[in-house]
């Protein structure tokens, strides 16, 4: 290690999957160690070129690096890209005087695991993924320390490493939630609902595909509003440019005074709160007595984490990666897991309305999933990354 304080570089990016586990174990990493010196490698193209500087951090960019995955063109040029990558790779390092390397995912953190490992520089991984990535398979044959989110990811620690699951490291604000309500969950529901419009003294269900929606789920749910609407209010995130067809669908179920916006002058206009995105969807969580999203890893973890019964839709894409991300927490008993496919009007009609009439199950699905859920994985983490530093 250099003298004084460890020097600690980070690496990945590319999606918000990526950068907000790296930025809680950076911000983990100078709780439990100020005097710290802490980077990012990421690219100039990834959320982590705004992300990285907004939360303080310095980022060192290199250019995306992906394997290739047919002969084509690119396989031709990939050698000579990735010797011009690693070789700057190396250059950030040195003058970094990088202690030890953290990776988590994504194109930057290949090139960065290759040369670290030449360089003797111990490394960490991250895989928040129920299937690990190709960059961390890579990095994981040269790892001191792998922390996953599940047990079974397909990584395979060398001789002398150590493999754990830690957890999804928490983005601040749903670390801070999952610490309130552990406390006093009703006050938090109370506070949040004031700052939503919404009654704190009925059931929430909360319906959100991401920033960019989900079709399927929103149209199988605004369907079936006035099903829901007779057990419960419904927060509504549509995704961007998907709210217009929303409203004309729930009108359609149920009349048109029901709909209202987010927001405490929303208070008392309706039951059916639909919004694009919002962007403290912390204080939504905090209300909802049932989450009905899809099964990104992130989510996945953030609402067990909160102890939050969700029914997962899994994208229906690639090898069905989100439904492995979701299948651990319902197997453990904290939610339900549903074919996209499968979620149609008639779904919902047959199963949402006795879900949100049976308080004791929706309690023993929030218990599971709370008892499922890791809390200090950025914590974990960092321990972790400065104990190699030393």
């Amino acid at each position: 290690m250099t003298q004084g304080a460890p020097h600690i570089v980070l690496a990945g990016g590319g999606t918000a999957g990526h950068v907000n586990p790296l930025l809680a174990v950076a911000g983990a990493i100078r709780e439990l160690e100020p005097a710290a010196q802490v980077t990012v490698i990421g690219t100039a193209v990834g959320l982590e070129k705004d992300l990285v500087p907004q939360a303080g951090y310095e980022l060192d960019t290199i250019e995306k690096v992906p394997f290739p995955r047919r002969p084509n063109a690119y396989l031709l040029q990939f050698p000579a890209k990735w010797k011009r990558e690693t070789a700057k790779v190396r250059t950030i390092l040195e003058s970094r005087h990088a202690d030890v390397v953290a990776g988590f995912g994504g194109y930057a953190s290949a090139p960065v695991y290759a040369t670290a490992h030449k360089m003797g520089i111990p490394i960490a991984i991250h895989e928040q993924n129920a299937r690990a990535g190709m960059a961390n398979k890579l990095g994981a044959r040269w790892a001191d320390f792998i922390g996953t989110v599940y047990d079974e990811t397909g990584l395979k620690p060398r001789k002398g490493a150590e493999l754990e699951r830690v957890g999804l490291p928490l983005r601040p604000a749903i670390a801070a939630l999952s610490q309130r309500l552990e406390v006093d969950r009703e006050g938090v529901r109370k506070e949040s609902a004031a700052e939503l419009g919404i009654d704190p003294n009925r059931p929430v269900v909360v319906v959100t595909g991401g920033s960019l929606g989900a079709q399927s789920l929103n149209r199988a749910i605004a369907s079936s509003a006035a099903d829901l609407l007779a057990h419960a209010q419904i927060i509504h995130l549509t995704g961007r440019g998907k709210s217009d067809e929303v409203r004309s669908m729930v009108s359609k179920s149920v009349k048109a005074d029901v709909l209202t916006g987010i927001g405490p002058d929303s208070a008392g206009q309706g039951d059916y709160h639909v919004a694009e995105y919002l962007e403290r969807i912390d204080l939504a969580f905090a209300c909802a007595d049932l989450v009905i999203c899809r099964a990104g890893a992130g989510s996945v973890s953030e609402l067990a984490a909160l102890g939050l019964p969700a029914i997962y839709v899994p994208l229906p894409i690639g090898n069905g990666e989100q439904r492995f991300n979701a299948e651990p927490v319902v197997n453990a008993g904290g939610g339900l897991l549903v074919a996209d496919k499968d979620l149609t009007p008639a779904w919902v009609h047959d199963h949402v309305p006795g879900m949100l009439a049976d308080h004791e199950m929706l309690a023993e699905l929030g218990r599971k999933a709370w008892e499922y859920g890791i809390r200090d994985a950025a914590r974990i983490m960092a321990r972790r990354v400065l104990q190699l530093a030393q």
